[in-house]
């Protein structure tokens, strides 16, 4: 099954916006619950509140990251151990998180390795600089983070396993990659991922596209042999368009 996820960022600002956009995005998103897997990943103080709206309605919550250790004296951290029983997701290695806060390929590892011990969902982030794009390496890059990021991950992590290709020069620009670039870029993953964990098990792990989609661009992705849905951005903030990205690729996926 497809899915297709929500990442809120560090929006909205307040509580009372928060929920009316996940019961917006709740409308709709419950009549596809068959065909494709919907998760929303609020602010971490918003999760409670997103949670207890989506009780029960088949669309999963997700946390935008946690920490490797399950607890401890790490001050401003959310471990994983927190977040299970609420959440059955979480984004680790997100290229903002890299960028910004200087997050390595080993901690997320780590991260992926903690999450996954947990019994959460991982969406793992991948993707090159525009420098590295420009330069012709980002094969080498993302072939460097997938494997570091699976380094402790085996055969029975596929199915709780999701891989998000991001391009970084990508991510709310408004620039989006090229289906071609975009496909070859998953079938590597793909390659890669079965060297780490088996070929079979790889078969089981979804790969999303990410990266300035929005409902007018999403069909030229999802349509991709190799593209299991999306991780979508500034989109997922207003609940017409995310509908409409969720419908899309339910209709896709409905045809395969």
């Amino acid at each position: 099954m497809p899915l297709v996820a929500a990442n809120w960022k560090m929006n909205p600002t307040n509580i009372d916006d928060a929920l009316d956009l996940a019961r917006g995005i709740l409308s709709v998103a419950r009549g596809h619950s068959e065909r494709v897997e919907v998760v929303i990943v609020p602010p971490f103080p918003w999760l409670i509140g997103v949670s207890e709206v989506l009780d029960s309605s088949g669309v999963k919550l997700g946390a935008q990251d946690c920490f490797w250790e399950m607890s401890g004296a790490y001050t401003g951290e959310v471990s994983p151990a927190m977040l299970k029983g609420m959440c059955q997701w979480v984004i680790v290695g997100h290229s903002e998180r890299r960028l910004y806060l200087g997050e390595t390929d080993d901690m997320v590892a780590k991260k992926t390795a903690s999450a996954l011990s947990s019994e959460l969902g991982v969406i793992m982030c991948v993707g090159e600089l525009a420098d590295h794009y420009d330069a012709g390496t980002s094969d080498q890059v993302v072939s460097a983070q997938v494997k570091a990021g699976l380094a402790s991950c085996s055969a029975d992590d596929s199915a709780r396993l999701v891989i998000a290709y991001e391009p970084v020069w990508a991510i709310g620009t408004g620039k989006n990659a090229d289906p071609e670039h975009a496909y070859r870029t998953m079938r590597l993953i793909r390659k890669v991922v079965g060297e780490m964990i088996g070929a079979g098990a790889a078969r089981k792990v979804r790969i999303l596209y990410g990266g300035s989609v929005n409902s007018k661009n999403v069909q030229q992705y999802v349509e991709l042999p190799l593209c299991d849905g999306a991780l979508v951005g500034g989109a997922s903030l207003d609940a017409d368009e995310f509908a409409h990205i969720v419908k899309v690729t339910a209709e896709v996926y409905g045809h395969r």
